[in-house]
């Protein structure tokens, strides 16, 4: 403590006085039970950061994994915009019972005059029995901005195997900018895509539970349905 000054004796005995009570206490050691769980709290303290942190990293990744699965990557910069739709309505329709379609099977006929009238073209629904999948039947989905001004109608076609494996047909009119009919491949988060463009008709074949070479063949057969 500061010494009082000389000249001031009532300070100088109010220092000694506070001296008197309080050195005694200063001089005394610090108890070891007041040490340890000290240290202890700092250790539980930080091995409670270390499983915070843990817990922070376990959760980005789930949240990263839930984001993937929720939504897809964009369709790759050479893709053209209907396969990215394809791949949406394959994923919004397909895990359907009661409602996967608007029009079953059972009204093929009706379902293909109504849609090829909607978009303004003859359609057909391919026949995939010999690669075992049937046709569920099939949907007007909403409609597309055309490039040509206004909006263009588009169908979707589904088909399931015994298994219970579905694969949708999606087709799109007035696809412009590209009269080339060889397959590509695009894969749209966790669904696979072949698509093709013939003349003013875009066809994308989606699954996500049908391998790449097998959906490829299926791609093959539709192709050689609408080509023949």
């Amino acid at each position: 403590m500061e010494q009082a000054p000389k000249d001031d004796p009532e300070l100088q005995a109010l220092a000694g006085a506070l001296h008197q009570l309080y050195d005694p206490v200063l001089a005394e050691p610090v108890p070891g039970s007041m040490r340890r769980p000290r240290q202890r709290r700092w250790r539980a303290a930080a091995l409670a950061a270390g499983w915070a942190l843990l817990g922070v990293g376990a959760g980005m990744v789930a949240g990263w994994q839930l984001h993937a699965l929720r939504y897809p990557p964009a369709a790759a910069p050479d893709s053209p915009a209907f396969v990215r739709r394809a791949a949406l309505a394959h994923a919004t329709y397909t895990p359907e019972v009661r409602h996967a379609v608007e029009v079953g099977a059972d009204q093929e006929a009706h379902l293909v005059a109504w849609l090829s009238k909607r978009l303004g073209a003859p359609l057909r629904a391919p026949k995939l029995e010999a690669a075992g999948f049937s046709l569920v039947g099939g949907r007007l989905l909403p409609s597309e901005a055309s490039p040509k001004g206004g909006l263009v109608p588009t169908a979707q076609f589904m088909y399931q195997n015994a298994k219970g494996v579905r694969v949708t047909l999606y087709v799109r009119s007035e696809v412009a900018g590209n009269t080339e009919t060889a397959f590509r491949y695009s894969a749209e988060g966790n669904v696979r895509v072949f698509y093709w463009i013939d003349r003013r008709f875009g066809y994308a074949l989606s699954s996500s539970d049908v391998e790449r070479e097998e959906l490829l063949k299926i791609a093959d057969a539709v192709y050689r349905q609408f080509n023949p």
